[in-house]
């Protein structure tokens, strides 16, 4: 785009040259180059670049670095450099537009209203977008037909947390970058979010007390439509809660990654599977879903959930954690 440097990518190791060559064959019209780093040769241009982890993948693009921590895939690889060849900030214009804007759901995005392009208040907007650019979506709009059908005011942004139903304003318009940036910072581990192949290292490595509450679920398939939407519900109930993050795994997205996966949690994700893990030892404990006529309600999710957090259910416990445990005490003690 005009005014726009074209990317280069820096790869800090020999391995990832076949990966390269992959995506330079699909990138025929672009102009984006690929640089080797020899991690032990040249340490002081590593330094000079700011290329901190060795076996990483850096995008230069404009005077931002961008730490490439996804799938080392090709096809992920080049759909998350088109992403950054994009402008920043979209511009919504129109109501179709906008419908394209509101089936964006699994993602943290950013909605603003401005006069213009020009104005002094959508550059701020636009500089905090590239901070966050492409992992996290900013939109804006100039047209007030489309800001009232947002309820957005002049110069206002609102934040939507990935699955919830209604965004949040930031507070204190007109903002300076830093207010839009350190919002988002204090915001970016929504209650609920999807592990995604171009960011799949970054949001593994988010854990709380080095533990994760992950679901498995096919959003194509009816049992995990089904625990996607309790888990949108549970999500709702509890985003103010700080210490709650669900990290949902579609397994359609890792055909790769699913035997291991049914190795090291000893699950079979031919249907929903809903554990806490350990990031560092992988062990973890499974919630109880055998009866596949029978998924949990979000009352009993919910519970369970309580009880990992409060440590009662924790990764390596080998009790079982059938959902329906809790309605068979209650019968018991109507007798």
């Amino acid at each position: 785009s005009e005014g726009q440097t074209s990317p280069v990518i820096t790869i800090n190791s020999f391995l990832f040259l076949q990966l390269a060559a992959q995506v330079l064959d699909d990138l025929d019209d672009e102009d984006i180059g690929f640089g080797l780093v020899d991690s032990k040769k040249e340490r002081a241009v590593a330094k000079k670049l700011g290329l901190l982890e060795v076996d990483s993948i850096y995008i230069f693009a404009d005077d931002e670095i961008i730490e490439y921590d996804g799938e080392l895939a090709a096809d992920t690889l080049l759909e998350f450099l088109y992403d950054v060849i994009e402008e920043p900030v979209e511009i919504i214009s129109n109501d179709r537009e906008l419908k394209g804007f509101h089936h964006i759901e699994e993602d943290i995005k950013l909605m603003g209203y401005f006069k213009s392009a020009k104005s002094s208040h959508f550059t701020e907007y636009d500089d905090a977008a590239e901070e966050f650019h492409p992992l996290i979506k900013f939109f804006a709009t100039f047209e007030p037909r489309i800001a009232k059908k947002l309820n957005l005011k002049m110069n206002e942004v609102d934040f939507y947390e990935p699955f919830m139903n209604k965004p949040v304003s930031i507070p204190g318009k007109p903002y300076i970058e830093d207010d839009i940036v350190s919002f988002i910072e204090e915001h970016d581990r929504p209650t609920l979010r999807k592990l995604e192949p171009h960011s799949m290292y970054e949001i593994w490595e988010d854990d709380i007390n080095e533990q994760h509450i992950v679901a498995f679920a096919e959003e194509s398939d009816p049992d995990g439509y089904e625990v996607l939407e309790i888990l949108k519900e549970v999500a709702q109930e509890n985003t103010e809660n700080p210490d709650l993050s669900i990290i949902w795994i579609d397994p359609d997205d890792f055909p790769l990654m699913v035997p291991y996966w049914e190795k090291t949690f000893g699950i079979d994700l031919s249907s929903p599977q809903i554990g806490v893990v350990d990031v560092e030892d992988a062990d973890s404990v499974w919630m109880e879903m055998d009866d596949e006529e029978n998924m949990p309600t979000a009352d009993e999710l919910d519970t369970w959930i309580e009880d990992v957090m409060s440590g009662i259910i924790y990764p390596g416990d080998e009790t079982d954690y059938n959902h329906d445990n809790n309605d068979d005490d209650d019968d018991d003690e109507d007798e």
